[in-house]
């Protein structure tokens, strides 16, 4: 079967690879976001809680890179899933701690040299998380009904 679109035409095979490279190229570009963030976090001496550093680790570092290798493996589906809930994961966290929570980790509380890059990553992130959830999904939906 070939996905058809007004413009082209697309056949299962290259759908599959289209996804891998989306679902790639937004996990890379989180991963970069997050160390850039992360700098930020350790020139303003943001600090977090143990259950942050282990969240931030898990979630929103490896779980996203594991989803990226699943995407060029036989569980492509587990992959976008995976894609999914990391970057929901990261998107509620981040969420919460940069704009909701009065914190340290809020990007009203960080003063100084640090500011601007702890604001306009912390901008970014949800940006980028947000964009991840509704590809993810995307994704989920593709593998299940055109490429599976």
């Amino acid at each position: 079967m070939k996905v058809r679109n007004e413009h082209f035409v697309m056949t299962p095979a290259a759908a599959k690879v289209n996804l891998r490279v989306i679902g790639t190229a937004l996990v890379l570009i989180h991963f970069i976001a997050s160390i850039a963030h992360g700098k930020a976090h350790a020139g303003a001496s943001v600090m977090l809680s143990s259950f942050g550093y282990a969240y931030v680790l898990v979630v929103i570092t490896v779980a996203p890179l594991i989803a990226a290798a699943l995407l060029y493996s036989r569980w492509l589906k587990w992959g976008a899933w995976l894609l999914t809930l990391s970057m929901l994961g990261s998107f509620v966290f981040g969420v919460w701690h940069h704009f909701l929570e009065a914190s340290n980790d809020n990007v009203a509380a960080v003063l100084g040299p640090w500011h601007a890059m702890f604001l306009w990553t912390a901008v970014v992130l949800a940006i980028i998380e947000f964009a991840g959830i509704a590809i993810g999904w995307w994704m989920v939906g593709a593998t299940r009904e055109r490429i599976a």
